[in-house]
């Protein structure tokens, strides 16, 4: 499953020395599992606070990466952090598993491009 949208990634990424598009991936990917870690963890406490904040600082990387999925699923989780809505949270978070997991693929494969 793409999640990636690989024309506008690498529109958005063509002037930036390769080395530090690698770097930026490799951060993320190297990140990711304790940001979702620690997403879950606001859901599981309830603790809309923290949700609202941690899912919004998700949002912005996975922004960069032009990945529409994740994106819409973590503005979601912020806006029910937010609203302190806690409907559907845990549902909603599973969802950003499947689609964050295609876009640490999409981004394996990426960065092989910039590898180049």
């Amino acid at each position: 499953m793409r999640v990636v949208d690989k024309e506008a990634f690498l529109d958005t990424f063509q002037y930036f020395d390769k080395s530090i598009v690698v770097e930026i991936i490799d951060i993320f990917i190297a990140e990711y599992p304790e940001r979702m870690a620690t997403i879950k963890s606001d859901i599981e406490k309830l603790d809309f606070d923290a949700l609202k904040f941690d899912a919004h600082s998700i949002k912005g990387v996975i922004s960069n990466f032009v990945a529409a999925a994740p994106q819409e699923l973590s503005k979601t989780l912020e806006m029910k952090g937010a609203s302190k809505d806690g409907s559907e949270l845990m549902e909603t978070f599973e969802r950003l598993e499947v689609a964050g997991a295609g876009l640490i693929e999409d981004l394996k494969e990426l960065k092989l491009v910039f590898m180049e």
